[in-house]
């Protein structure tokens, strides 16, 4: 597979990667694969081949996903984004004869899309790794709101939630972070004091989308 018309977004939680891939997808008129795009196969896959995504599907008590140990909750995202992966590159290969640029917001490896897309068509997006713990459930969007209703409802709210921060320290450590640092593509770090919309000329800068706009005005 080749992708020669996406553009990928990778990198740690809370970085801007959704609100950059949408802010592009509506600009350049795009096509927007945002996160967990692939949500959309989810009723359909088989229990055996995709056992990782399938879990949440048919979980029976959601106490038990808030439970499970950190080292437990970090194999179970190892393995959701090696199954995902497969299923944005289904779903990517039916778009990418489209005349549209596309715009992913991914969970696809760093090895894969070097060989998958162009180099300056990936773009790693990083946030300091304790932003990604400490700051997961600010977010409104309904999971996390979701999965912190069953924390608070759990006999000991204080423990459940140093046990599942424990989780997503082993998710967002240094060393992932640093993984995605050194991986070869254009990285920009979150700053605070940037704006969104000096954030959205430095994404289009990295992937050349100025440079395009203008050769066509």
């Amino acid at each position: 597979m080749r992708f020669d018309n996406a553009y990928f977004i990778i990198g740690t939680a809370y970085a801007g990667k959704s609100t950059m891939a949408k802010l592009l997808a509506d600009k350049y008129n795009g096509i927007l694969c945002e996160e967990n795009y692939h949500n959309q196969l989810l009723p359909v896959l088989d229990t055996k081949e995709f056992p990782f995504l399938t879990y949440t599907r048919d979980l029976e008590d959601w106490h038990d996903f808030i439970r499970r140990t950190p080292e437990e909750y970090k194999a179970w995202m190892d393995g959701v984004s090696l199954e995902c992966e497969i299923l944005e590159l289904r779903l990517l290969d039916g778009l990418k004869d489209q005349d549209r640029p596309i715009f992913v917001d991914t969970n696809i490896s760093i090895e894969t899309l070097k060989n998958i897309a162009p180099e300056d068509h990936v773009l790693v997006m990083l946030a300091d790794p304790q932003i990604s713990v400490m700051r997961f459930f600010e977010r409104p969007d309904r999971e996390k709101q979701f999965l912190y209703r069953l924390i608070m409802d759990e006999p000991d709210p204080e423990k459940a939630m140093e046990n599942y921060r424990k989780g997503l320290m082993l998710i967002n450590s240094q060393e992932n972070y640093d993984r995605y640092l050194h991986s070869g593509f254009h990285v920009i770090i979150r700053d605070e004091n940037r704006s969104i919309e000096q954030t959205l000329e430095m994404v289009e800068k990295a992937f050349g989308l100025q440079v395009v706009q203008s050769k066509s005005s």
